[in-house]
């Protein structure tokens, strides 16, 4: 049946509602994001309507066939209850059947249970069978060889051979005697066993001593053939261990002289790794552990630099070399840590494929090795070392440091050289990378600390901030300051008063000498965490820029500050423009003809700006230094100009009024043939203006950067105007 037309502003499809999945509430849901609640109960009526009209045009369509739908429905049950009865007899017969059915299953089921019962049994019996075989094959082919050992008739080879065939028939019979666990009559044949196993163990251990001491690689090859098929390769390895290994490396490894010689420890780790190729060759070569070795008379299953010889090696350098892992002295502890680190990078070379040197890392005794070195103590140390070194030199605030140093102040200097300590090849350890990078984050943090408090003092008059020690690390890094240092520092900040501007420079001038070498860091960074597979440098740069961020967040500040004082140390020498008046003022001096001593003096401080600190500063921040100064100066400047000429201006108009009125001459003011005293001023002006000018285009600034210069300017050209027109 298809659904009637709908109209199309419906805002729901009608064919949402013959889908299987149709679910109200999502249908609902789904309306409510386009229409309102009201708008879809309109269209749903719509909709109902258009329904119920279809289905009456349905029912008039097929009105007949809904009519005769009740009549053939007549006599429907006589014909249902007619077929009960046959369908009853049906269902029990199938019943029956049935029951027929499970009886033979459980019989068939019990018959094939009785012969399985059997087959085990009788497999049991066969495994008894072959025990017993094997035994009484193995005890002739060992009483046949004794006879032969009593006549001479044997060979050295012929013993392999027979060892190889006992060996052979001994896996069979411990294969049988494991699947035959639990039965009477292997407890009586298990003596029998033991004694074979204990001969056979015998037996091989000596010919292997025997092939290791006459070098015959054919007995060793027999015989390490025979330990791999009984499954004892373990017993062989640790055979050659014991016997081989054991003795020379008591012999080699002496705490005495390693302690006695200045390369002792370089001496015995070089005679240990002279053992593999002087005592290993045959083993390697027969066992596939070494170049040479041929893959047809190849003996796999063995390791023996992984399970004979270095287990022994890491046994005798913990037990006869215990002052090797102590900590104490971290420069001879890093040392002694390069140097087996070393060793062990070499003693891996040796071991011929990767899938040995995975199991020589996976060892036991590797990881003990590994472990012995206590790495956590030695960061502690080396973090109070380096920590307590900066928070020393925070404490001297200031002080400046030698002319060779590439930085002005002690501080950043020592924090620099902590930096670098931190991953210096006599410091730095690979397993300890992730220590250092922290303790080098909590370093610039520290500075970082350090040079707000300093911004702070430059701007407060002393006031007091108090010194924040480096984060620790409970015990592994415990290096802060003591009580009674920090104590000290911070009645260090309660003397200092506020900062110079010398001091403020300097700090400055290392700031951004810092953020240089940062960089510079980040390189030492990379390539170390490189050599130990750490590839995602942008979280370490990420990090080491944002301290470098949170570095220069002062600088604004301070830059404002020694712009200021500059500003300051200038006006004072500025404010001698008032003095001019009285320079020339009823004095009869002669015409000016150079500028003011004033206007250099003011200049000095920033000529002495760019003389001390031109190697040291950027040429981009000493301009802001200077134009920050010199904006402020230019205004005041301009101000006391102003306040001179208006002065003049006001006399000589008074003095003109004076004249008017007594009508004569003013020969004091104006001598015959010369310039009026009140010109001689503005020239004077007009001079040490346009000398200032030049000073400070020498500066490489430009005079429209500075506040009121223009205005300046105009003032003096507007007051040799009047002296031209006079």
């Amino acid at each position: 049946m298809q659904l009637p037309q709908s109209p199309s502003a419906l805002c729901f499809d009608k064919d949402e509602f013959m889908k299987d999945s149709f679910d109200v509430d999502h249908f609902v849901s789904e309306c409510r994001k386009r229409v309102q609640l009201e708008d879809l109960r309109d269209d749903l009526e719509i909709y109902y309507r258009l329904l119920k009209t279809a289905m009456v045009e349905l029912i008039n369509k097929d009105y007949a066939d809904f009519v005769n739908l009740s009549t053939n429905l007549v006599g429907m049950d006589k014909a249902l209850s007619q077929l009960s009865i046959p369908l009853g007899q049906l269902k029990e017969e199938v019943l029956s059947l049935k029951t027929s059915v499970n009886d033979g299953i459980s019989a068939v089921d019990e018959r094939l249970a009785k012969q399985d019962d059997i087959r085990k049994k009788k497999m049991c019996v066969l495994r008894m069978i072959h025990v017993i075989r094997s035994v009484e094959k193995i005890e002739n082919i060992l009483n046949s060889q004794n006879r032969k050992e009593n006549a001479e008739l044997n060979s050295t080879l012929l013993t392999g051979q027979i060892l190889e065939r006992i060996a052979t028939e001994f896996n069979q019979l411990q294969f049988h005697a494991v699947q035959s666990k639990g039965m009477p009559l292997l407890d009586k044949v298990r003596p029998r066993i033991a004694g074979i196993t204990a001969m056979l163990q015998r037996s091989l251990e000596g010919l292997l001593l025997e092939g290791l001491q006459t070098s015959n690689v054919d007995i060793i090859r027999h015989c390490l053939r025979t330990y791999a098929t009984i499954d004892k390769t373990k017993d062989a390895e640790a055979l050659v261990g014991q016997v081989l290994v054991k003795p020379y490396i008591d012999e080699v490894i002496v705490e005495q002289y390693v302690q006695s010689h200045p390369n002792g420890l370089q001496v015995m780790y070089n005679k240990l790794l002279e053992f593999v190729p002087h005592h290993c060759r045959l083993l390697r070569e027969v066992t596939g552990g070494a170049i040479s070795s041929e893959k047809a008379d190849m003996v796999p299953g063995y390791d023996f630099l992984v399970n004979s010889v270095w287990p022994e090696i890491a046994r005798g350098i913990e037990e006869r070399l215990p002052s090797l892992f102590n900590p104490g002295n971290p420069d001879i502890f890093h040392q002694k840590y390069s140097i087996s680190m070393d060793f062990l990078r070499k003693f891996e070379r040796q071991c011929g494929s990767q899938a040995s040197v995975k199991r020589l890392r996976a060892h036991p005794s590797y990881h003990s090795f590994n472990n012995r070195w206590n790495l956590p103590v030695y960061f502690q140390i080396r973090f109070k070392e380096i920590a307590g070194s900066l928070e020393s030199a925070l404490l001297s605030h200031v002080e400046e440091t030698a002319n060779e140093s590439a930085f002005c102040l002690r501080a950043t200097n020592v924090l620099w050289n902590c930096l670098s300590a931190c991953w210096s090849d006599h410091i730095y350890l690979p397993l300890l990378a992730h220590r250092f990078y922290k303790l080098t984050l909590q370093l610039l943090s520290r500075y970082c600390v350090y040079i707000k408090e300093l911004s702070a003092c430059a701007t407060a008059d002393g006031s007091v901030t108090e010194s924040k020690s480096l984060p620790t690390r409970g015990k592994e890094e415990s290096a802060s300051l003591s009580s009674e240092d920090q104590q000290t520092g911070l009645a260090a900040d309660a003397q200092m008063s506020a900062l110079s501007t010398r001091q403020l420079i300097l700090i400055v001038a290392d700031i951004n000498k810092i953020m240089e070498k940062l960089p510079e860091l980040i390189e030492v960074i990379k390539v170390k965490l490189n050599k130990i597979g750490f590839k995602n440098m942008e979280i370490i740069k990420g990090a080491l820029e944002d301290l470098s961020s949170s570095l220069s967040e002062p600088l604004s500040t301070i830059n404002n500050k020694i712009s200021m004082d500059l500003g300051e140390s200038c006006l004072i020498y500025f404010k001698s423009a008032l003095e001019v008046p009285r320079l020339y003022r009823r004095t009869n001096k002669e015409i000016p003809t150079k500028p003011s001593s004033y206007v250099e003096s003011a200049l000095k401080p920033l000529f002495q700006l760019q003389h001390d600190y031109g190697n040291k500063v950027k040429v981009q921040t000493r301009q802001e230094w200077l134009r920050g100064a010199l904006s402020e100066c230019t205004h005041k400047y301009y101000e006391t100009v102003s306040d001179v000429l208006s002065s003049v201006k006001r006399m000589e108009e008074s003095l003109k009024r004076l004249k008017q009125a007594r009508k004569t001459t003013m020969s004091s003011n104006t001598p015959s043939g010369g310039m009026s005293d009140d010109n001689k001023i503005r020239l004077q002006l007009a001079l040490d203006v346009e000398y200032f000018t030049n000073q400070i285009q020498n500066f490489g600034l430009s005079i429209h950067e500075l506040k009121s210069f223009a205005a300046l300017i105009e003032l003096v050209q507007a007051a040799r105007e009047q002296i031209t027109t006079e």
